[in-house]
């Protein structure tokens, strides 16, 4: 996630460490999505944009995402 995203209106990163302690959320300066994290809440998941119109919705999609790729590696 971009420092300066609006996805950090809510701490996104206690929540899904708490819920998925086998993920790890890191924050960087910049994601070089130049203008995107000024108009939309996003993160990457594995490399894959995930945005919404809000921080919450986003959240949701965050995890959602994140159900996807822990399945590929469930038994």
């Amino acid at each position: 996630m971009c420092d300066g995203n609006l996805i950090n209106e809510i701490d996104v990163e206690s929540i899904i460490e708490s819920e998925y302690p086998d993920v790890a959320v890191l924050q960087n300066e910049c994601l070089s999505f130049c203008g995107l994290c000024a108009i939309k809440p996003y993160a990457l998941v594995n490399n894959t944009r995930v945005f919404a119109h809000t921080p919450e919705e986003a959240l949701d999609k965050i995890r959602t995402k994140i159900e996807e790729e822990l399945a590929v590696y469930a038994d």
